[in-house]
């Protein structure tokens, strides 16, 4: 929710990278699934950071770059006049891999209770499902709540870059931990948020 309302700011910074990407031939769909590798590369660092807080800071670099190359796909497309049903449903596949590699190997790695992990994944999926739904049933995609997309990406990395500064546990938990316990109580709220949303703009 908070970081959503800078979308129009970067997108301002997006569409001259996107015409210099777009104009050396790299298509969005090539961007789309770079994203998804680097969120793949970034689920792996989580999951060996428990022992080396120096595999957090690696993890934060393909988190950023996941994030970078998310937008910037769909700013190549608009460019380029290739916006399309295929690649809008390609995007949110990724995306939705995205969350997946990202958070699970965060809680797999052991920086929280595996139960805490799966309410997390669970409720993140959740709220994206919602916010896809809107989009279904043709009200347009929905990114209302507390804690959408964004707002988890930057959680996770400033709490990566604090795990770095500060690894011992807190409570029984690393903060990496703790922010999967903030997003698991963040994104059931967003979930319910957009469902009362939805329900009374339908």
């Amino acid at each position: 929710m908070t970081i959503d309302s800078f979308r129009p700011a970067a997108t301002r910074i997006l569409d001259p990278i996107a015409r210099s990407v777009a104009n050396k031939g790299i298509s969005p769909n090539a961007l789309s699934v770079g994203s998804l590798v680097c969120a793949a590369l970034a689920g792996i660092s989580f999951y060996f950071s428990v022992d080396n807080p120096l595999s957090a800071l690696i993890a934060i670099l393909f988190v950023a770059l996941n994030s970078f190359l998310d937008a910037l796909d769909g700013a190549v497309a608009r460019y380029l006049r290739k916006d399309s049903k295929k690649g809008d449903f390609l995007d949110h596949v990724i995306d939705r891999y995205s969350d997946v590699f990202i958070i699970c190997g965060m809680f797999f790695g052991g920086h929280v209770h595996w139960q805490i992990g799966t309410i997390a994944i669970v409720c993140v999926l959740l709220t994206s499902y919602l916010g896809t739904q809107a989009q279904a049933l043709g009200i347009g995609r929905f990114y209302g709540g507390i804690m959408g997309r964004a707002d988890r990406l930057v959680l996770i990395l400033i709490a990566s870059l604090a795990y770095y500064i500060y690894s011992e546990a807190i409570f029984g938990y690393t903060i990496i931990g703790w922010s999967l316990v903030v997003i698991a109580i963040g994104s059931h709220i967003t979930a319910i948020q957009r469902m009362g949303s939805i329900w009374k703009r339908l």
